[in-house]
């Protein structure tokens, strides 16, 4: 990109994203009232392009059509142009999103739509190749000038079509939950399960955490060893395949193979967050010492690359480097051979897969994990001792030469309900391991978001480090998926820290939520405010994608905070939702496990465990190291307010109950006896 030309409006961004388009040609304008008022007074269509910083495709078409002085003269002169990060603004995301998935059945990103001077959408779609895109702008601009009127109708239409998208969920017919067939649900699933690599048996492969969450609860909740077994297949072949980082720890975005070989190699917080989480409540069931190794690689990723100064969690990582994807993470031969001794460089061959199964392109290899380690002693006539000393030292050597390359490009935003979701994952990293830097690390995250991200008892959506710095810088209030999140995390702080501050900040953010997302005649919730800006459409999140259905995690914080405040409205609330939502689940289970968990846990036996006395910390961190789903913990201190601990405190000696389905058991005065209830 030449560096003479003058900025556009982007230069004045904070968005990693907008700000790499700050020096195109085209008149790039940030979405606001001031850029849909231009439109409107020059009666001009708007173009609205929506992506985000470590998308591949993005920076593709930005090189062929962005930064193209040809086709920035056809846009600026017959476009009002708006670039969105779409990590900033979900909703306008969704809402075009939507649109072109009706005008063109697919979607993704870049994501290019042009709209009416009053943002209603006429056309729209993905990547377009420069020729295409300027084909495509000359069209439309011509029938814009010649037969208003027909792009007129067909916008109604589709904005018709959208409303009715979001059509309030309010089946009045639907008043109570039925019992759900698990074992046929999982066996209709099964049959599109990839038997050899793990996954569903499609590319490209993503990791779907929610998906393995809710595989693993009916595992444990419904003996059904499938489940276990495909979750395995699933976990160990993930671990070993180029799409985790063999050398620094953390999962890129996607496989776009079946073997979990070639990633794409953006690495987001959500991601990572959730499999950190995932592979720590798996490690707690199968002690799979490999599941422990990644939970130990995903957190030295997360703080040697995404940790911020206000302990806050950064977006991403790109996937490209100096406009070549991939060229931080992937090694030639003749880099190993003048970085490594004979030795290690056989060695490496083998563990690493420097060989024609990590080949990938252009003489460029991929680091996967070769799966047998005996197979390379005995070739190597290695025992098991100094083969780990060699990989030790081949990954140290490898990892301190890559640090010398150019870094990818670091997304900024620190986004509240991905770092919402990286809170639970802390969590769930100490309660399988019991080790400290996990719960350190919780804590540091909570406060720092209670610091940084609620403002007034509103969550803020995102953060820049030089917000934290400006305190007159007006912040974007959070959409549902930023409450449900933090409130989630907050919630499973608790259940390490039983600091019950952490459980009234997770109420009375529900409180918030409830009043500023609840869709009028139903239980579901809108994904953004009653306050927000006022768009076409004011959409409702219900499908789970990678991060689940901002309404199905509300569903699983009014059932918890039911339990723990024994509030009947919570729970009725939960209820209402899942009800509403079951023929969903029943009928693309997959699109819908956290609602689906959340179903598990309404249907099957709900246990508490409450210690009170000096050991109560000790007792109950040592009985989370073996996850039991639907189970929750408290302590029962002097001054609790919990109905869980009423009556149960106890200053001089250590003391369980253990209640299910609100049967309790006598209290219980020795671990010993309390550790053989959950065995």
């Amino acid at each position: 990109m030449e560096t003479n030309r003058q900025p556009n409006a982007l230069i004045h961004c904070s968005s990693p994203y907008l700000l790499q388009h700050a020096y195109n040609p085209v008149d790039w304008l940030p979405w606001s009232e001031d850029a849909l008022s231009k439109a409107q007074q020059e009666n001009k269509l708007i173009i609205v392009s929506i992506g985000y910083s470590t998308c591949h495709w993005c920076h593709v078409m930005e090189r062929e059509s962005f930064e193209d002085e040809e086709i920035a003269t056809v846009m600026n002169k017959n476009f009002i142009c708006i670039k969105v990060d779409r990590e900033e603004r979900p909703d306008l995301d969704k809402i075009y999103m939507d649109a072109v998935q009706l005008m063109t059945g697919r979607g993704g990103w870049p994501l290019n739509c042009v709209l009416l001077p009053d943002g209603r959408p006429i056309y729209g779609g993905t990547y377009f190749h420069k020729e295409q895109w300027r084909s495509i702008l000359l069209h439309i601009a011509n029938l814009y000038r010649n037969d208003a009127e027909k792009c007129l109708t067909y916008a109604q239409e589709l904005t018709e079509g959208l409303l009715k998208m979001e059509s309030l969920r309010n089946d009045t017919t639907v008043s109570k939950m039925e019992s759900t067939d698990w074992q046929q649900l999982f066996l209709n699933w099964s049959v599109n399960f990839d038997t050899t690599d793990g996954g569903n048996n499609r590319s490209p492969k993503f990791p779907m955490p929610n998906n393995y969450d809710w595989m693993l609860d009916f595992y444990l909740l419904h003996q059904h060893p499938y489940a276990g077994e495909h979750l395995q297949l699933t976990l160990n072949k993930m671990l070993h395949g180029g799409i985790y980082d063999q050398l620094g720890g953390g999962f890129c975005r996607y496989s776009t193979d079946m073997e979990w070989k070639v990633p794409h190699f953006e690495k987001m917080l959500y991601d990572n967050a959730q499999l950190l989480s995932l592979y720590a409540k798996s490690y707690s069931i199968f002690r799979n010492e490999k599941y422990k190794e990644t939970i130990e690689g995903i957190f030295t990723f997360l703080n040697n690359e995404l940790k911020s100064d206000s302990n806050l969690y950064y977006a991403a990582l790109d996937a490209d480097t100096e406009g070549v994807e991939g060229k931080f993470y992937t090694w030639t031969l003749n880099e190993l051979q003048s970085i490594l001794t004979e030795q290690e460089y056989l060695v490496a061959k083998d563990y690493f897969h420097f060989d024609e199964k990590g080949y990938w392109e252009d003489e460029v290899y991929i680091p996967l994990r070769n799966e047998n380690a005996l197979t390379i002693c005995e070739k190597l006539n290695l025992s098991a001792i100094d083969l780990n000393s060699i990989i030790h030292q081949i990954k140290n050597k490898l990892f301190t030469e890559r640090n010398k390359r150019v870094r990818p490009g670091l997304d900024h935003k620190k986004i509240a309900c991905w770092n919402g979701l990286l809170l639970k994952g802390f969590s769930d990293a100490f309660m399988s391991t019991n080790e400290d830097n996990y719960y350190q690390a919780s804590i540091h995250l909570a406060d720092s978001i209670i610091q940084h991200l609620i403002e007034d008892n509103k969550v803020i959506h995102s953060v820049v480090d030089a917000d934290l710095i400006k305190s007159s810088v007006q912040h974007r209030e959070g959409f549902l998926d930023d409450y449900a999140s933090i409130i989630e995390g907050l919630i499973a702080v608790y259940q390490i820290t039983f600091d019950e501050k952490y459980l009234m900040q997770a109420k009375s953010l529900c409180e918030t939520a409830i009043h500023q997302f609840s869709a009028e005649g139903s239980p579901l919730f809108y994904f953004t405010s009653a306050t927000a800006e006022k768009l076409i459409k004011r959409s409702m999140e219900l499908q789970d994608n990678v991060i689940p259905s901002s309404n199905a995690m509300m569903a699983m914080n009014l059932y918890l905070l039911s339990r723990y405040f024994d509030d009947a409205t919570y729970l009725n609330h939960a209820e209402q939702m899942i009800a509403l939502m079951q023929k969903e689940i029943s009928n693309a289970l997959p699109w819908y496990c956290k609602w689906a968990q959340v179903k598990l846990y309404l249907e099957n036996s709900k246990s508490e465990l409450v210690v009170s006395g000096p050991d109560a910390q000790k007792w109950i961190h040592a009985i989370q190291q073996h996850f039991k789903p639907n189970l929750i913990f408290a302590i029962a201190s002097e001054n609790s307010i919990l109905p869980l601990c009423k009556n149960r405190f106890n200053p001089k000696e250590t003391v369980g109950y253990y209640c299910e389905n609100n049967n309790c058991s006598l209290p219980i005065t020795d671990f010993e006896s309390l550790s053989l209830v959950f065995n």
